[in-house]
């Protein structure tokens, strides 16, 4: 992205879509609320891309509603954005999004903004963010097809869906179980930036769609097969079950065949630095934090580790003996567990929440690199507790899991 990308706008167009920043924060969410009733209303098959249940909390619009802020307000200089930019392509390559759906976007996006902004979107406003729109997707689209093509350059590379098997099932906890698989094909298939994901396809019976869902890679990227440790999400708070999570818990097993495209993500280990790692999760937020641990102990065999992992109990906490095993092997491997709400005869280093304190307590350095993952509650926590300890926003790195949603306000 250059700032050639940005003068295909001429100065009264920039001018009109950032007179309109006040009103998108005001009324983005509503806006792409009505965006998406509308396309998915009008392009039901689109809904196999989206996941329903985070329509229905209202995560998803929310997330296009501050991207969308975000657009109008560094219009004279999207370089801005270029970090959200590529966060929100990589999810798209493992969507396999492709260029001729922006069109389906940008239709129904401007549709909304009519609808609910009504005679305040005026017809030099709508004609503006029509061209704005047309130059924003130009830029999505240019940056997945880069990622499209790196992919394919890749030993055993693809684009779209490669059919894998299930080689291997099994329960980690209560509520996780993983999933090893191996290409139906026996052909090669890449590695992968440990905390990368793959997105899985399935048809769920009495579903009308296909059904897409991306998962963490928990497996370090030399094993010869990728693994999915998966939550299964039962419902609460009048939320239906998890369609995607009961259906591979209860009816894929050895032998299945799923679907998925090749490794994506932004988040992953950086291997070349040498400092104390720190990695930290709540609930399934481990399944990454696998992927950066097995990798690390293994590449860098002298980085001192702090692992740090987040759960109910013991009967909820997944890959524990394993962890144990690791740090038992390699001196240089600390970990630690909090629960907040022990089964009796449950052994842990801490009762309740992370807290700023202990956490303080635990961590040698602040010159260190902070990977975390998992609720949106802990991660805000971890967040805050890190910037208290004045840890550097270039050594802070977190993931979260669905819609992006700002964890840096309370």
């Amino acid at each position: 992205m250059t700032t050639q990308t940005t003068s295909k706008l001429d100065n009264e167009t920039k001018a009109i879509i950032q007179a309109t920043v006040p009103v998108l924060q005001e009324y983005g969410n509503q806006i792409t609320k009505r965006f998406y009733e509308l396309m998915l209303g009008n392009h039901p098959e689109l809904k196999n891309i989206f996941n329903m249940t985070n329509q229905r909390k209202g995560d998803q619009p929310k997330a296009l509603a501050n991207t969308v802020y975000a657009a109008a307000a560094n219009i004279d200089n999207l370089e801005n954005i270029l970090p959200v930019v590529k966060q929100i392509a990589h999810k798209h390559k493992s969507l396999n999004i492709k260029p001729d759906q922006y069109p389906i976007v940008g239709k129904y996006l401007l549709l909304a903004i009519k609808d609910v902004l009504d005679d305040v979107a005026t017809d030099d406003i709508m004609e503006a963010w029509e061209k704005a729109y047309a130059v924003i997707a130009d830029v999505f689209i240019s940056v997945e097809r880069d990622m499209y093509q790196e992919t394919l350059n890749k030993v055993g590379g693809w684009t779209d869906f490669r059919d894998f098997k299930v080689v291997k099932k099994a329960v980690e906890s209560d509520v996780i179980t993983s999933f090893y698989l191996e290409p139906v094909d026996g052909k090669p298939f890449p590695s992968f930036e440990p905390g990368q994901y793959i997105t899985v396809k399935v048809n769920v019976d009495g579903s009308p769609y296909t059904h897409l869902r991306q998962y963490s890679l928990s497996c370090s990227p030399e094993e010869g097969y990728y693994r999915i440790s998966v939550k299964r999400e039962d419902g609460v708070n009048g939320l239906p079950n998890g369609v995607v999570s009961t259906h591979l818990h209860n009816n894929v097993h050895v032998g299945s065949i799923l679907p998925i495209s090749a490794p994506s993500g932004d988040f992953f280990l950086d291997q070349t630095d040498q400092r104390p790692l720190v990695l930290m999760s709540g609930g399934v937020g481990l399944t990454p934090m696998m992927s950066m641990l097995e990798t690390a102990v293994c590449t860098q065999p002298e980085r001192d580790i702090i692992f740090v992992h987040a759960a109910h109990s013991s009967i909820l906490h997944a890959m524990k003996d394993r962890v144990v095993e690791i740090s038992e092997k390699h001196p240089n491997v600390k970990h630690y567990v909090i629960y907040s709400d022990p089964c009796e005869g449950d052994q842990c280093d801490k009762v309740g929440h992370i807290d700023a304190e202990w956490l303080h307590n635990l961590l040698p350095t602040n010159d260190a690199a902070f990977y975390f993952c998992g609720p949106k509650g802990f991660m805000r926590t971890v967040y805050h507790i890190l910037k208290s300890y004045n840890v550097s926003d270039t050594d802070i790195h977190f993931e979260i899991f669905g819609p992006a949603e700002d964890i840096t306000d309370y």
